[in-house]
Formats: structure tokens, C-alpha cells, sequence
């Protein structure tokens, strides 16, 4: 009776993971930020739950979000979104079914970078698109020229995550502006993961909006305001891509049926996340990076391992012990938690993902244990 769409869908290996936590365990497996969401946001949400904001929302969301989410692009990247052309989804992880099942029919094909985050793989596969992937180098640049030798008459979608999970890659302006060149010269979508465009360290964020209308941008409040159990995201696209294929009308159709709105409550207070201090953001970015450097001096000494520029994830090669899945079920052995890179595509099979969203001294714990346990 099952359907087979849902029985090619793999579970995924990172809330296998999870779920493998106790209370003895260091995590340095989930991606979620382990600080508490900032009092403001909870103060406005509080607020909206006693003026009765309870009710639903419009299905694209309240329009004081959108507007602000069009000041935040506007602020960031100097671009002019009409709100009605943002939509408030169910975390950034629905601004991608959405993009997905709005765009890809049976066979047609979406470009993968390898490795790259779990969901872009599954999504496609659930909308029955065919994969194809693009392998990272060793300092997990992408190809440029192998992307273009990989697109046909049936390719749609180009999927691209900066920073990066589970690589921790910033990826420059010029990568960017190749990528949006291919897309207006082979008429395709960037989808355009931006959900830690604030977690960077030395690095500036572009994303390919600025370069090409072709591009849907996702982005959340999860990540940047350590708000992942309120389930709030967005996406947004440029009027000439939405008056072409009337994008947003089209998702709409799928988000009313499966989701309705996203949660109205919190929806403001997401709002009080972008109209207030954004001194809960720096701070937290800071500590990310007194954390990156700490795990980063403590790994490369094991590992062969690149510096991560953005969101909280390093993800070592670890052949020189065995392939990543040993290594992973080792350290899990061990009371680390971590995610063996084979989770995030062929590409990633030799390595393993650490997330370092985590306290400092659990870290410092955990570099002791890795050392211990593959000095053994």
C-alpha cells in the first residue's frame, strides 16, 4: 500500500544520529545553534499570543514580515523585492519542497553539488527529478565547467549552499557570478540555500540574486537567531523571474494545501528578530568562531582538514584511519556523536561532519577522545 515515492525516500542519517544522543554523549552531530532564542523574539511572539494573533495567517504570510524580509534584501545586497513576491514557509526546509515540487517534473534533472546538505538529494528524488552531481575538489571549490558539461535540454535547477553544510565553504563572488552567468546562459534556477548568510567569519556572503534574476533565494531565522524549533522561513524571488513563470502563485498552490500558513504567532516574532538588536547575532557568530578555531587547531593535527569560513560545521578527511563511516561508528562508540560524510553524498565517503554548535569545553572533551580513540 505504501507509495514508492515514499519508500525511495531515505531516512535521514543525521536525525538517525540524533537519535542516537543521550546523556552521556557529546553531540557534535546536529546542526542547531545551542543557544537560547534572544528575549526579544520570545517577548514579541509573547505579545502576539496575548493580542489573540492566533489565528490563520494570509497563506504567504503576515505582510509586515514580508515587507521586512524585502528591507533586509534591500539593506543586504542593495536589491528591490516586492513583499508579495516573499513567502513565509515552514522553515527554510519548505522554501525548498516548495522551489522543487514547483519547478521539477518526472525526469527532469537538478544539479547537485557532492557532497551537499541531505534534503537537496531527497527532495529531488521525492519530485522524481533526475540527480546529478558535481564533485567538490579537495578544497571544496566548485567546477564551473563541469557544471556546464552536465546540463541538457532537461536540466532545471542548479542547487547551491553558501556557507556551506557540511563543508563550512564561503564561496567567493566571482563562483557566484560564474554560476549566475550559467544559469541566464543556459535559461536555468539557481536555488539558492542562504540560511547561515549571517554565521561568517572572514568571508563576505553574495548571493546569485545579485547577479541574475534566475535565482530563488531561501533563508530562515533557525540558524541566525537560534530559532530552529519555530520552524520559520522564506523565500523570495525577483519580479522578472515571478512575472516569467508566476512563481509565487504556482508555490502557493502547493504550501495552502500541505501547510496552510506558518505559525502566526511566531511569525512575529521572527518580525521582532529583524526589527531589533542585532547584537544577539555578533555575539553569537563570535563565539562560533572561538569554537571553529578551537576545533579546527584540534583536528588538523589528526586530520587533513580546510578551515571552515561559515555556518558551524568542519568536515575533516579521515582516509588515513578508514573511510568515514569507521571512523564515525568509532568516535559514536566513543561517546562523540558526529555524521559520517557518506550521509551527504558519494563524495563525502572518506570524510565525517563535526558541528561545533556546541559548549567549548564539550569540544575540548571531545578533541581529547577523538585523539585518544584513533591513537589506539
Amino acid at each position: 500500500m505504501i507509495s514508492n515515492r515514499c519508500k525511495n525516500i531515505k531516512p535521514s542519517a543525521i536525525r538517525e544520529i540524533f537519535n542516537l544522543a543521550t546523556s552521556d554523549c557529546i553531540n557534535l552531530g546536529i546542526g542547531e545553534p545551542d543557544f537560547k532564542t534572544p528575549k526579544h523574539i520570545i517577548e514579541g511572539a509573547k505579545k502576539a499570543l496575548e493580542e489573540g494573533k492566533t489565528h490563520y495567517s494570509p497563506n504567504n504570510g503576515i505582510p509586515e514580515l514580508r515587507e521586512e524580509i524585502a528591507n533586509k534584501i534591500k539593506k543586504d545586497y542593495n536589491l528591490e523585492i516586492d513583499k508579495d513576491n516573499v513567502i513565509i514557509t515552514c522553515g527554510a526546509s519548505e522554501g525548498l519542497m516548495l522551489s522543487i515540487m514547483t519547478l521539477i517534473d518526472r525526469g527532469d534533472e537538478v544539479i547537485i553539488p557532492d557532497p551537499s546538505f541531505v534534503s537537496y538529494h531527497s527532495l529531488s528524488a521525492f519530485a522524481e527529478g533526475k540527480i546529478k552531481t558535481t564533485p567538490l575538489n579537495e578544497n571544496f571549490d566548485l567546477d564551473l565547467e563541469h557544471i556546464k558539461n552536465l546540463i541538457t535540454k532537461k536540466t532545471k535547477l542548479i542547487v547551491l549552499n553558501t556557507p556551506s553544510n557540511p563543508t563550512g565553504k564561503v564561496y567567493d563572488k566571482e563562483t557566484i557570478k560564474g554560476l549566475a552567468e550559467i544559469a541566464e546562459d543556459y535559461n536555468l534556477i539557481i536555488l539558492s540555500d542562504e540560511v547561515y548568510d549571517k554565521i561568517i567569519y572572514e568571508k563576505k556572503h553574495y548571493t546569485p540574486m545579485q547577479f541574475t534574476d534566475r535565482c530563488i533565494m531561501i533563508n530562515g531565522f533557525s540558524k541566525t537567531y537560534a530559532m530552529t524549533g519555530w520552524r520559520l522561513g522564506y523565500l523570495a524571488v525577483s519580479e522578472n523571474l515571478n512575472k516569467e513563470l508566476n512563481l509565487i502563485d504556482h508555490m502557493i498552490k502547493i504550501h495552502q494545501y500541505s501547510f496552510a500558513c506558518a505559525t502566526t504567532f511566531a511569525q512575529y516574532g521572527a518580525l521582532s528578530a529583524l526589527k531589533g538588536d542585532q547584537n544577539c547575532v555578533k555575539e553569537m557568530v563570535n563565539e562560533f568562531k572561538r569554537r571553529r578555531d578551537l576545533i579546527y587547531k584540534g583536528l588538523k593535527d589528526i586530520f587533513k582538514v580546510n578551515k571552515p569560513e561559515g555556518a558551524f560545521y568542519i568536515f575533516p578527511n579521515v582516509s588515513e584511519f578508514g573511510n568515514g563511516t569507521e571512523i564515525a561508528k568509532k568516535l559514536i562508540e566513543n561517546k562523540v556523536l558526529c555524521v559520517p560524510g557518506i550521509a551527504f553524498g558519494e563524495n563525502g565517503k572518506n570524510y565525517i561532519r563535526f558541528s561545533y554548535a556546541t559548549k567549548y569545553e564539550d569540544i575540548e572533551k571531545a578533541l581529547n577522545i577523538i585523539k585518544t580513540t584513533l591513537s589506539s
